[in-house]
């Protein structure tokens, strides 16, 4: 027995070095990828774009034509890829819980070819990084432990394509400037809806604006399964948007709560976030 206990003790070393090297290889692979993701997205960027012309806004419902007039200053290039950098907080439980962590994060929005979003969350000794995309979503917990792995699943594209096109719509308001598979359509005064048909999918986005076309909130359904059920299906998503700030003609909302269940008794705004940078990144051959 003397003789056996070493053996074990020397495979069970062994078992566990090459699970941790297993490990951190896939993490590296995460990380190129993550790499590639970024560049592949920076490409996107127009290199000769238009530049905004209100003209560009005949036709247009009301309230959707002062969004834009407030939003793009005439004569800005028409960038249509974002490099943001952000902080705040991330929810990792609901609203009679928020289990809130602090939060840095870095998203290039590329509409309509997607985004990636690399966070990096803690609260005391809990660690928290990864990255979501239209591809995927992997989270890991300290840097080792795979806490969320999700791959390009139908559904894991219907609900991120929710998602960015609501952003493109207050951080990069060029894409969705009227053009083919982007329509607006009139609701009321101070709102309007965005449909924008993209990649076989279809998504609306409503937008509510101020009198000087200030966005103040947007709202729509996204296929999510953020409920009990964790099942898939349309729910109410939606957030408010302030602390406008100008980058390089973009007048763009730097204070984002957002969340599901929007504008019933179960909103949580797990995404709150405060925009410390947005640039329009130039691809380089």
């Amino acid at each position: 027995m003397t003789d056996f206990m070493p053996f074990v003790a020397s495979i069970t070393a062994v078992v566990l070095i090459l699970l941790i090297a297993g490990l951190l290889g896939l993490r590296l692979l995460d990380y190129q990828a993550d790499k590639q993701m970024v560049q592949r997205l920076i490409a996107r960027q127009p290199q000769q774009p238009g530049q905004f012309d209100p003209a560009m806004l005949n036709g247009l419902p009301e309230a959707a034509r002062r969004f834009f007039l407030f939003c793009i200053t005439p004569g800005t290039p028409l960038y249509t890829v974002a490099d943001l950098s952000m902080s705040g907080r991330f929810g990792m439980g609901n609203h009679h819980k928020p289990d809130y962590l602090a939060m840095q994060a870095r998203q290039i929005l590329a509409p309509p070819d997607g985004f990636i979003w690399q966070m990096q969350a803690r609260r005391s000794l809990l660690r928290v990084s990864g990255s979501d995309s239209a591809s995927w979503t992997r989270f890991w917990l300290h840097e080792l432990l795979p806490v969320a792995r999700n791959g390009a699943s139908l559904d894991q594209r219907r609900s991120a394509f929710g998602r960015y096109v609501a952003e493109a719509l207050f951080w990069t308001p060029a894409a969705v400037l009227p053009g083919p598979g982007i329509t607006w359509s009139h609701l009321t005064d101070n709102s309007a809806r965005l449909t924008v048909n993209q990649q076989g999918m279809s998504q609306s986005v409503d937008l509510t604006v101020a009198d000087n076309g200030q966005p103040l909130l947007v709202s729509f359904m996204r296929w999510s399964n953020a409920n009990p059920q964790k099942r898939y299906t349309l729910q109410p998503f939606g957030g408010y948007l302030s602390d406008f700030r100008d980058f390089a003609g973009f007048k763009l909302p730097c204070h984002v709560e957002a969340g599901n269940h929007f504008g019933t008794a179960d909103y949580f705004a797990f995404f709150v976030a405060d925009i410390q940078q947005i640039r329009w990144p130039q691809h380089h051959n």
